[in-house]
């Protein structure tokens, strides 16, 4: 299984990373790491997704259109 990390994304105060992952299946597994903070201070959550891809910029996308909707306004 191939992992991509790629595309991340600076928002206010926090930087969203989308992964992605080749599966068995042939699909792509997309989830998104929502990271804020800096030095000791830094806080990173790591959110998977259902949903499985046909490509890999399908994923992409979707991780880092539920990341932005994860972020406080």
């Amino acid at each position: 299984m191939n992992i991509s990390q790629a595309n991340a994304l600076s928002i206010g105060k926090y930087l969203l990373s989308p992964l992605v992952k080749l599966t068995d299946s042939g699909r792509y597994a997309a989830s998104v790491s929502v990271r804020s903070g800096r030095g000791c201070g830094t806080h990173d959550r790591i959110f998977r997704f259902v949903p499985s891809f046909a490509t890999c910029e399908e994923a992409t996308r979707y991780a880092l259109s539920q990341g932005r909707s994860l972020i406080p306004a």
